[in-house]
């Protein structure tokens, strides 16, 4: 079965029963091959209510079919720099075009590109089923590769973030084997919030493709806090900092590799941030 409804109440209803939600496609297609889609499809691409970016009291709410051109032309404050720069490193323009922020959180890939930038923004997501709304951090949604708190019967319906301060900056930076087209071997996503006494009251920093899952650095962000942004800020992170890390061989790098290049890429990405740079490949 294939349904393609136009309203939210009515998408509901359909996952009910078991069935498989469509947005962009740019994870499902690939992931079938050649073979043909079976089972019930549910296709939300015509759900307008999920797409777009709105400003509430305090708050600015991403509709999860919001697609990465969306979020590159969307006039943002500054602190979601880190966000539209990894939205112009998913894949090709074409991808870009169709593919969602909410179909990138929900396929949950340890190389998810938005999963970073939305970490140290303190992100929550809305999931909706005909049992009501609930929202959790995204930090807890994101469980592992592949993987979510997200029930059979719930869609993502929107990404929530608390309105930044002016004052907040952010970069984001990407590693991979070649400059377009590639999936990160490391990438780091970098928030700084620099006092007018030149300190730094406010520091935020994550990495994706390091782990089962995009993961804040405590430990990191403490070292930072409270220092003076100068020449040799970046050389307080440390190796020790990564501890957390869970990184893989694979094709694209080794373990020791991800390992080194994390560290190299974060304080790059902190030099980046200080210097007001958006960032995008390393």
């Amino acid at each position: 079965m294939y349904a393609r409804p136009s309203e939210l109440n009515e998408t509901l209803t359909l996952l009910a029963e078991p069935a498989r939600l469509l947005a962009g496609g740019t994870d499902v297609f690939p992931g079938a091959g050649e073979r043909p889609l079976t089972g019930r499809i549910v296709d939300i691409s015509r759900l307008r209510e999920l797409r777009g970016v709105t400003r509430t009291s305090g708050e600015i709410r991403i509709g999860a079919a919001t697609t990465w051109t969306d979020l590159v032309r969307e006039d943002l404050p500054p602190a979601f720099d880190t966000l539209r720069a990894a939205a112009r490193e998913i894949g090709a323009v074409q991808i870009q075009n169709r593919g969602t922020i909410g179909g990138n959180l929900c396929n949950a890939s340890p190389a998810a590109d938005g999963a970073p930038p939305l970490l140290i923004l303190n992100a929550e997501v809305e999931l909706a089923s005909t049992r009501g709304l609930r929202r959790m951090p995204l930090s807890r949604f994101l469980t592992g590769n592949r993987r979510t708190l997200l029930e059979a019967d719930e869609i993502l319906t929107a990404v929530l973030v608390a309105a930044p301060a002016p004052t907040m900056r952010s970069t984001f930076l990407k590693l991979g084997a070649r400059r377009y087209l590639v999936i990160s071997i490391a990438m780091a996503a970098v928030l700084l919030d620099v006092g007018e006494d030149g300190r730094v009251r406010d520091a935020r920093l994550a990495l994706g493709a390091c782990s089962a899952v995009a993961q804040r650095l405590p430990a990191a962000e403490a070292s930072l806090i409270g220092q003076p942004a100068d020449a040799d800020f970046s050389a307080r992170l440390r190796l020790e900092h990564l501890a957390a890390l869970t990184p893989i061989d694979d094709a694209r790098a080794s373990a020791d590799y991800r390992r080194a290049a994390a560290l190299i890429l974060l304080r790059r990405a902190v030099e980046a941030c200080l210097r007001g740079e958006a960032g995008g490949m390393a």
